[in-house]
């Protein structure tokens, strides 16, 4: 990994620890705020990178629809859903209810 692509990584590590219980984000607005629009995909390498420290809330982290599409790399069939039900988030078919209302968005978030 450069140094570059780490310094990326850590900045949305710091970003996705911002999010609060509850709340979710989606990979495309990590990286729109970090100022690579472009770079969802990379956002969600660095959340899969982080699953094994427990005070990254990579669960928090889902597709611009709502989808749990990073949920084949937690431990477990359902663990990413399972961390979203713990923080009061409803899924149903693997897709967050009700997303307007706890959606997260850190470039108003974090003015």
């Amino acid at each position: 990994m450069s140094k570059k692509e780490a310094s990326f990584f850590e900045d949305a590590k710091s970003v996705a620890k911002l999010i609060p219980k509850g709340r979710v984000c989606s990979y495309g607005a990590i990286a729109k705020y970090l100022g690579a629009a472009r770079s969802a995909r990379m956002v969600g390498w660095a959340m899969n990178s982080f699953l094994a420290e427990e005070n990254i809330p990579a669960h928090r982290v889902v597709n611009r629809k709502g989808l749990l599409t990073g949920k084949k790399h937690f431990e477990g069939e359902n663990k990413m859903e399972q961390l979203l039900a713990s923080e009061g988030v409803e899924v149903i078919d693997n897709q967050i209810q009700n997303l307007e209302e706890i959606w997260w968005d850190p470039s108003i978030e974090l003015l």
